[in-house]
């Protein structure tokens, strides 16, 4: 079932007024054109055409602009249908905005998304180390999630031999060290954000994903973790929840993804009091606890509730 969320009225008002101004311009438009073919009308046939008749070359020239311009207007009725289809599967697919590189545009697209997701309650993140999505100051999420009340997040555990594997695939620059600081970054930040008052949840998985996803509100941040490669340097996929009809759409799909791995009674979760790995069964009782990531762990740990405090 999906949670409510607050909607963003500013937002809202924006986004009427903008379709009031586009339907506005539209039909002085229409009205202009509407007023100026009588006048075109008269001045092609009393004007216009008996000069083009006595003239071969500006008949001839004439032809060529007239088909021209008819290729083009079939060029452009083209490019609308085709536009207009892919529009249609965007809808159908839900997607609201991709980036497929980090040019300035793409971000102050996604930036001016995240701004009217400001007041969402519920942040829900499965990503590798986390740094690069949350724990960076320069991150998207860095400041939304400080005005979320309950976030939960799932990590790659950074002693676990899927990290190392993950690690192997990628540049030699990067190396497990600096992966398992960037996991310890993220941890700091979480536990930072849990000493203010919200109500913050971190597990940890041992096998590299498939997906990072992101839920923030009504809408879903999604790439693809390929091996060998960086995942902030592949497209990201934005999708929305389709309140009007909740099963179209990509945004149920990766929000249910979520929740399944994080019910997942394989992935124990972090103790942020004690720095340990808490393991429960399906019904939610501890069955066992055990040091993060064993002596590193608790060194790891010990620092993460020092920067808390």
């Amino acid at each position: 079932m999906m949670a409510s969320h607050t909607h963003d009225l500013p937002g809202r008002w924006s986004s009427g007024i903008h379709q009031v101004l586009i339907h506005l311009v539209i039909t002085v438009a229409a009205i202009g054109i509407a007023f100026s073919l009588p006048v075109a009308a008269r001045y092609i046939l009393y004007q216009w055409w008996p000069k083009v008749a006595e003239d071969y070359n500006l008949l001839l020239a004439t032809e060529v602009v007239l088909a021209a311009s008819l290729v083009l207007l079939f060029n452009l009725a083209r490019l609308a249908r085709e536009n207009r289809r892919k529009g249609t599967l965007a809808d159908l697919a839900s997607l609201v905005h991709v980036r497929a590189n980090g040019s300035w545009l793409t971000r102050w697209r996604e930036r001016g998304l995240l701004r009217r997701l400001a007041t969402a309650r519920d942040a829900f993140i499965l990503t590798i180390t986390g740094f690069d999505t949350f724990a960076d100051a320069k991150s998207p999420f860095n400041a939304l999630l400080g005005g979320t009340y309950e976030i939960r997040v799932m990590l790659l555990n950074p002693y676990a031999p899927g990290a190392e594997r993950r690690v192997s695939t990628l540049p030699d620059e990067i190396t497990l060290a600096n992966f398992i600081r960037e996991v310890e970054s993220s941890i700091a930040h979480l536990a930072a954000l849990r000493a203010t008052g919200k109500k913050v949840s971190l597990k940890f998985y041992d096998r590299e994903p498939f997906w990072k996803v992101a839920v923030l509100g009504d809408h879903v941040w999604v790439q693809y973790c390929h091996s060998g490669c960086e995942v902030r340097g592949e497209p990201e996929y934005i999708f929305a929840h389709n309140r009007a009809y909740p099963r179209r759409g990509f945004f149920a799909p990766f929000y249910m993804h979520f929740l399944e791995q994080w019910d997942d009674p394989r992935h124990p979760e972090y103790d942020f009091d004690t720095g340990h790995l808490v393991q429960r069964d399906a019904e939610g009782r501890e069955v066992g606890r055990e040091p993060f990531g064993g002596s590193r762990g608790q060194a790891a740990a010990a620092g993460v509730l020092e920067q808390a405090a």
